[in-house]
């Protein structure tokens, strides 16, 4: 059994968590399976896994062994994809998707891609931390954030403004802020983060000035924060994306519109830099510029 073939079984055993489960998947005897992963130990001078009577695990070695196991095997077969002229985008794509953002506008869309790519199966994280796309942990990524990462590929899908508001209800007990100074009175929600979004920017007379906020109150899921605005619970400062129904309806009033610089890190969704690049992958984000061609909140504001 040559590598290839090696790697697969292991990595069988390795998701189904079980040398009998991985036999019945791969039609072999369990033995033959046990057989293999050892022939795999020996060659590599490692433990991948380690056995008991009723169930086995992965060691340190076996984790890392497996994460890039599967992106070799994934990789070999996207290549074999890439050069098939008219091949149906298919197989398990891994998306991490930002938790507020990603509930509130690509999920809507979604029913739409898996209709045009039905062979594709979709798997969704929703989290706020900035997954390790080079190492495996997802396939692709919508993220509104500044990229660095060399190794990652970045498309723009639409600018991004940033909104300081907060609701009529807490407007009328503590008053509207007239500028940026009038913060320090107010309760400013806060991302639980050391990061930018708790500076808040503002031009006045032609010149830049930041205002690192300070609040009792703070978040760290900016769907939290919204939550707690709608409440009067304090001014919030997010994404247009987040808040433009709310203000369209009345539930928050914008506020320090003549100052506040609403410009923010663009909407991205960013990939690993590969030379063959997976036709689901390739999918997903031609579907996302499409879909981001024209961004539905930007009326709402206007």
């Amino acid at each position: 059994m040559d590598r290839q073939e090696a790697m697969a079984v292991f990595l069988a055993v390795v998701e189904e968590g079980d040398f009998s489960a991985a036999a019945r998947r791969l039609r072999m005897t369990p033995s033959a399976v046990s057989k293999i992963v050892g022939r795999l130990e020996a060659r590599l001078g490692v433990r991948l896994l380690q056995r008991s009577t009723r169930s086995i695990s992965l060691t340190a070695e076996g984790h890392a062994f497996a994460e890039s196991t599967r992106r070799i095997l994934s990789d070999m077969e996207e290549a074999e994809l890439a050069i098939q002229p008219g091949s149906e985008p298919r197989g398990r794509l891994r998306v991490s998707l930002p938790s507020a953002f990603g509930h509130r506008l690509i999920v809507p869309m979604l029913p739409a891609f898996i209709g045009r790519y039905p062979a594709i199966e979709l798997e969704l994280d929703f989290t706020d931390a900035i997954v390790d796309l080079v190492n495996g942990d997802a396939d692709v990524a919508v993220r509104v954030a500044a990229q660095s990462d060399s190794m990652l590929i970045t498309r723009r899908l639409a600018p991004n403004r940033r909104i300081i508001c907060a609701a009529p209800g807490y407007l009328e007990r503590y008053g509207i802020p007239q500028n940026p100074d009038d913060l320090e009175k107010h309760v400013c929600l806060g991302i639980t983060s050391r990061g930018r979004l708790n500076v808040w920017e503002f031009e006045e007379g032609g010149l830049r000035r930041s205002i690192r906020i300070r609040s009792s109150v703070e978040a760290n899921s900016t769907e939290a924060l919204r939550r707690l605005a709608l409440a009067g619970m304090g001014v919030v400062r997010l994404s247009e994306i987040l808040v433009s129904p709310d203000i369209s309806a009345g539930r928050l009033k914008p506020l320090l519109i003549d100052s506040n610089h609403a410009e923010a890190e663009p909407i991205s969704v960013v990939y690993p830099h590969r030379r063959f690049l997976s036709p689901r992958v390739r999918a997903f984000v031609d579907f996302l510029v499409e879909q981001f061609a024209h961004p539905p909140w930007e009326t709402q504001l206007q």
